[in-house]
């Protein structure tokens, strides 16, 4: 057992191997035994998952504290705040992802749960390369930190633009490449059917895998912009994927608390365009300052004060407005 104490990307493998048992039982528990059956997911149940999952990810980062320090401790929970952050821009795309697609509520959960596990290996692929470039060339974290306020700016100056998905190049590569059917037929990613100029049986792909497909394709694009604003916060690999994963874990309980009442969320896309702005200015802000590395505490109590700040201006822009009292009439005298 002693293979267990050497190091892999800095940590022992024990907590690298514990780690990802732990990811395993959270997702047999989810789909093995909370939702073996295909059915709706209310909003009640959505939120009582969504705050079990953020306080798992909290949880976690409390032991992250107790066991590497307080600096490992406050970046953690940093890193985990602006994953969960951005992954709640994921929902506004699934959801329009599976409104094109017309996918029922009653399947979504699947497609979110297969989604999931390509994130958990498509992160740790783009974690572990981010990783190798930092360790090999240091000034790689300001190309991160240019490319995060490049990003940022381009997000605010199209935070009001609409998108069409059936625009989208890619979409329409996979419909001249791939067999795919109109219908749906259950749950079921392939499906055997005779070929329109052969008759033959050939194997079509359903709405519900054009749906998987585009939502993993959507993931890495949104990866492209987490992984580097994770590592203008660490370059610790541990901390980065574990934030990453638990961040990413909750999303699908998120996303069926949030689809309902998306349209409260107006203006989040202003408020993460501002974080990832803030999160690439840290690094030449600390270097202008003389600082070694930008405060821990103070980058986590900006964090929380932009999205807090954009969440709550959403949410007041887009009150219901109360119906006008109309002043009763004076009864006329007979």
């Amino acid at each position: 057992m002693d293979f267990l104490t050497q190091d892999f990307l800095s940590k022992p493998i024990w907590m690298w191997a514990s780690f990802l048992a732990l990811v395993v039982v959270l997702l047999v528990l989810d789909l093995g035994v909370l939702h073996r059956k295909h059915r709706d997911i209310g909003v009640r149940e959505s939120l009582l998952l969504s705050l079990g999952y953020l306080s798992l990810g909290v949880g976690f980062g409390g032991w992250v504290w107790f066991t590497l320090g307080a600096q490992s401790g406050i970046e953690y929970l940093t890193g985990f705040v602006v994953e969960k952050s951005l992954a709640m821009d994921n929902v506004f795309v699934i959801a329009m992802i599976f409104g094109y697609f017309a996918i029922p509520q009653k399947y979504q959960h699947r497609v979110l749960f297969w989604g999931i596990l390509g994130v958990i290996v498509l992160r740790a692929i783009m974690i572990a390369g981010g990783a190798a470039l930092v360790a090999e060339f240091s000034w790689i974290l300001y190309v991160f930190a240019a490319f995060l306020i490049l990003t940022g700016v381009k997000m605010l100056a199209m935070a009001d633009k609409s998108h069409s998905l059936a625009d989208n190049p890619l979409l329409r590569l996979l419909r001249r490449r791939l067999r795919v059917t109109d219908e749906l037929h259950g749950e079921r990613f392939f499906v055997r059917l005779p070929d329109e100029k052969t008759g033959r049986l050939a194997t079509y792909v359903t709405p519900v895998f054009m749906a998987l497909l585009l939502i993993e394709v959507a993931d890495v694009i949104f990866a492209v912009d987490s992984v580097p604003a994770i590592f203008a916060i660490t370059t610790d690999p541990y901390i980065i994927y574990t934030s990453n994963i638990f961040a990413i874990l909750g999303l699908r309980a998120l996303y069926f608390a949030l689809a309902a009442i998306i349209h409260r969320f107006a203006y989040l896309k202003q408020a993460l365009a501002v974080l990832l702005i803030f999160i690439g200015s840290k690094i030449f802000v600390a270097d202008l300052v003389g600082w070694e590395k930008f405060p821990a505490a103070v980058s986590l109590a900006v964090t929380f004060a932009i999205l807090a700040g954009g969440i709550a201006w959403s949410l007041w822009r887009t009150r219901p407005e109360l119906p006008e009292t109309v002043p009763p009439t004076a009864q006329s005298q007979p």
